[in-house]
């Protein structure tokens, strides 16, 4: 008999509001009819844009009749890291169900630190592809329930391997997720479980990221 490895749950997609291509709805519908159980909606935001998309996203709630449970959230990206406290609490002020933040990246010039504020921050909840995140912060992450992310996403993933021996070593918490920007970026519950595999864990330590995290996960938001 096959292993049930569970469904599909993303915490970290965009949409037209950001760097996407797809509205809202279409967004939903792609991931549930790929069998997705839950999607977040994390929209790249900074001060310029917080109010407007999580104002746009909120209109979301309670339209999708599909069975699937979508959240509403926000990537902030990029954001100075003495204010990332400061907008990570706005933001759920505005009644995000979570914020991620788009972290140390090995592929792009994020600021040095943004790890280390994020982690500490009460009002976070993902670290986005933390790239070389140190065990300090890792154990910081773990402490403060945020979990850490191994991407799907070309470019961030080559920091998978280095957070998931990280995470393994300090104990915090990891889930796959996309960064999904396009529908050819959704990807399936095998192949999530294939990166988590990919990243140097071993069989039951990836399929608990992928089946077992999400759920505890889920219940943290409520």
């Amino acid at each position: 008999m096959a292993k049930d490895i569970g469904k599909r749950c993303d915490f970290h997609t965009h949409t037209f509001f950001s760097e996407g291509v797809l509205c809202p709805t279409e967004l939903v519908r792609r991931t549930f009819v790929k069998g997705y159980k839950a999607i977040a909606i994390t929209d790249h935001v900074d001060f310029t844009n917080l109010e407007h998309v999580l104002k746009c996203q909120q209109k979301i709630k309670g339209q999708i009749p599909w069975g699937i449970k979508v959240y509403v959230g926000v990537e902030l990206t990029h954001i100075p890291k003495n204010k990332i406290a400061e907008l990570a609490k706005k933001a759920k002020a505005l009644k995000a169900d979570l914020v991620v933040v788009h972290g140390e990246t090995p592929v792009e010039p994020v600021e040095e630190g943004t790890n280390r504020e994020a982690v500490k921050c009460r009002y976070v909840d993902i670290l986005a592809h933390p790239g070389k995140i140190t065990e300090k912060n890792a154990e910081t992450a773990r402490k403060n329930d945020i979990y850490l992310e191994l991407s799907t996403r070309r470019g961030h993933c080559t920091g998978n391997e280095w957070v998931a021996k990280i995470a393994k070593k300090t104990g915090a918490k990891l889930l796959v997720n996309t960064d999904a920007h396009e529908p050819e970026d959704l990807v399936t519950q095998e192949t999530a479980l294939q990166v988590a595999l990919d990243a140097g864990l071993d069989e039951n330590e990836a399929l608990k990221v992928v089946k077992d995290n999400p759920i505890q996960f889920m219940k943290r938001l409520k």
